[in-house]
């Protein structure tokens, strides 16, 4: 039990000082044992609980019920005061309203409901904590290099790294309140510090672009509050039950239970940047990269799909299962689409996290253990891969000045060990044996299992277009552009030690995904559902290891005669010309030098966002709305 407030409260004690904190060798003597510390307490607690099945923890206090009202109040009245400086009345009203119905439960109904478990842990909780503890940690190492080049960058400017490192360890300790908490108002909580951290982090420049895109931000996550917060009500003035195991044990069928399961649905959706509610995700790529890789990868949108994955058994034939089975599904197809017409390699990353955040939620709502064994191997590759490829392009952009994709031609050849990992990344997203097309491969059966067309037509077609968009992006950075300089020398130590960490990460996750399967994730299925777990799905065996062995090898060998020199004659490339012996121009039929030019097809005119956007939006609130009026008039199933 200590190991657990270890954690909730550690990393908030290392924001405090950090906070206090302005000398940038201070800050390093503090980021890195702080987070070397978070690193190895969470795997004690994956090794101390990870036999033990669910533990739960009959922690309680009145005085920090109390504490924790009194600061959802002052948060919510920052809110409506930065709403109305900022002439962004919505978010005023929005975080008001919140606080009138939190107000009014918490001294109504909520002090005479006994709770008496607040804290668990089980398998699921456990994963969620080595990500968080360990991709979320490394990246605060990692801002270390970065804020430095970033502060560098905007010289003139007042110099508010403290606050940044202040919101990122403040957000670690919130996310692992989320994964640990039993109790809902708890959950809620810590729910809403996230969502106040990453307005704070996505406007840390303060650009009017960044103030707009962190209100987007508030303003859809608050309407997933208000709806955590009605679901909250639902269950304790219908049921008498605030506590999340409980609710799990209730009728699936009764129309209370459905109305509360589809609020808490929508704050996870919304949570998750799902569509409707995914712009505000993009908007988040305004802010400084090391944030972009936390809410990705271990923080805030892990968050929404965690709770739709914990819900899972709640879902399936039913009106909720259905209304978020299509949202993801929809989601995968259309954001993945949107990523083809995209050559800023953020916004590629951003709608590829969406996408595969609606497949994880597909997979959640099906219902099924085989969906949610799916479900959580592909959130756990999804974030250990793209926390390395956002830190990657991080690093990229700081040294060749662009995030544009287009401005990577030969960037093997200017960033060779950069680029390496950026491939491996990139190739941990689709190809095979890296565990995320494993983990599609299983939610493909498992949506044949269901029977659910629609679901099978998106991820077919969906995995199709993620192969196009990875692969135009692959063939810039493998080309070799001659004269090329090497730019990467004055990389910090920082970045190249967390990035070296993340590629081992990938490889290794990879490799004990068996492992993973048949020990973490079978025994936690199995006290969900109550069946043994098909051995297809518990593990994959020595066939896998032995292939993936075979790729791996493949990987390493293949490049080895490029870095050699060799005896043979080398022809100079045709270029449609005659080349000017640079290999980068030739002399057209004119006599005019040319200058050699390699771009992709973004398809624009078929699969821009605008338009993938405004079919999303009609779509997926159409589902919302029919699905809620259901509930209401009473048809759950």
């Amino acid at each position: 039990m200590y190991s657990i407030f270890f954690l909730l409260l550690f990393p908030a004690l290392i924001a405090v000082l950090l906070l206090l904190v302005k000398n940038d060798k201070i800050r390093g003597a503090i980021v890195i044992p702080g987070a070397i510390a978070i690193m190895a307490v969470s795997v004690y607690v994956a090794v101390e609980f990870l036999k033990g099945g669910t533990t739960y923890f009959d922690f309680e206090s009145e005085m920090l019920n109390w504490l924790m009202l009194a600061i959802e109040i002052i948060l919510c009245a920052i809110v409506v005061y930065l709403g109305i400086k900022h002439k962004k009345y919505l978010a005023s009203i929005l975080s008001l309203a919140q606080a009138v119905f939190l107000v009014w439960f918490e001294f109504t109904h909520a002090h005479e409901i006994d709770v008496s478990n607040n804290l668990y842990i089980d398998q699921f909780s456990i994963i969620m904590i080595l990500i968080i503890g360990v991709i979320g940690s490394v990246i605060c190492i990692y801002s270390l290099g970065y804020m430095r080049d970033f502060q560098e960058h905007h010289a003139g400017e007042k110099d508010r790294r403290p606050w940044f490192f202040f919101l990122m360890f403040i957000f670690l300790s919130a996310m692992f309140g989320i994964v640990t908490s039993n109790n809902l108002m708890w959950m809620f909580f810590f729910w809403e510090v996230t969502t106040l951290c990453s307005f704070a982090l996505i406007g840390f420049t303060k650009t009017e672009e960044a103030v707009n895109n962190s209100f987007r931000q508030i303003i859809m996550n608050l309407v997933g509050g208000i709806a955590f917060i009605l679901a909250i009500i639902v269950l304790g003035t219908q049921y008498g039950v605030m506590e999340f195991d409980a609710l799990l044990e209730l009728d699936s069928g009764a129309m209370y239970v459905m109305l509360a399961v589809g609020l808490l649905s929508i704050a996870g959706i919304a949570k998750a940047a799902l569509m409707p509610f995914h712009s505000w995700l993009l908007g988040a790529m305004v802010a400084p990269t090391p944030t972009s890789a936390l809410l990705h990868s271990s923080t805030m949108v892990k968050a929404g799909v965690f709770l739709i994955l914990r819900l899972s058994p709640m879902y399936g034939d039913n009106t909720v299962g259905y209304m978020v089975m299509c949202i993801g599904g929809l989601t995968f197809l259309l954001a993945s689409m949107a990523a083809i017409s995209q050559s800023n390699a953020k916004r590629v990353l951003a709608y590829s996290t969406i996408a595969n955040l609606g497949l994880i939620a597909a997979c959640g709502a099906v219902g099924t253990y085989e969906a949610l064994w799916a479900g959580i191997m592909i959130l756990i590759f999804h974030a250990v891969t793209k926390s390395m490829l956002f830190l990657c392009v991080g690093t990229a952009e700081h040294h060749i000045g662009s995030r544009d994709i287009e401005d990577m031609d030969g960037l093997f050849s200017r960033m060779p060990k950069l680029s390496a990992l950026m491939i491996i990344g990139i190739a941990g997203m689709f190809l095979a044996p890296f565990g995320m097309l494993i983990s599609k491969w299983a939610a493909m059966i498992s949506f044949v299992n269901s029977e659910n067309l629609v679901l099978i037509a998106c991820i077919c077609f969906g995995s199709a277009v993620t192969i196009f968009y990875w692969g135009k992006w692959l063939g810039k950075m493998v080309a070799v552009v001659a004269n090329s300089k090497d730019v990467e020398e004055t990389v910090h130590k920082e970045e190249w030690s967390v990035l070296g960490l993340l590629a081992v990460l990938v490889v290794a996750v990879c490799f004990s995904f068996p492992l993973i399967s048949s020990e973490v994730l079978s025994p936690y299925l199995l006290s969900v559902f109550g069946q043994p777990v098909d051995p297809i799905f518990a593990t994959f065996g020595i066939a896998y290891v032995s292939v993936l062995l075979g790729m791996l090898a493949l990987l390493v060998v293949v490049p080895i005669p490029f870095f050699n020199k060799t005896k043979k004659k080398v022809k100079e490339n045709y270029m449609c010309g005659v080349n000017n012996g640079d290999n980068l121009s030739y002399s057209g039929s004119m006599g005019t030098s040319v200058n050699v030019s390699m771009r992709n097809w973004y398809m624009e005119e078929w699969f821009g966002e605008n338009r993938i956007n405004k079919i999303g939006l009609v779509i997926t609130i159409a589902i919302i709305v029919v699905a809620f009026a259901l509930i209401i008039g009473g048809v759950t199933s």
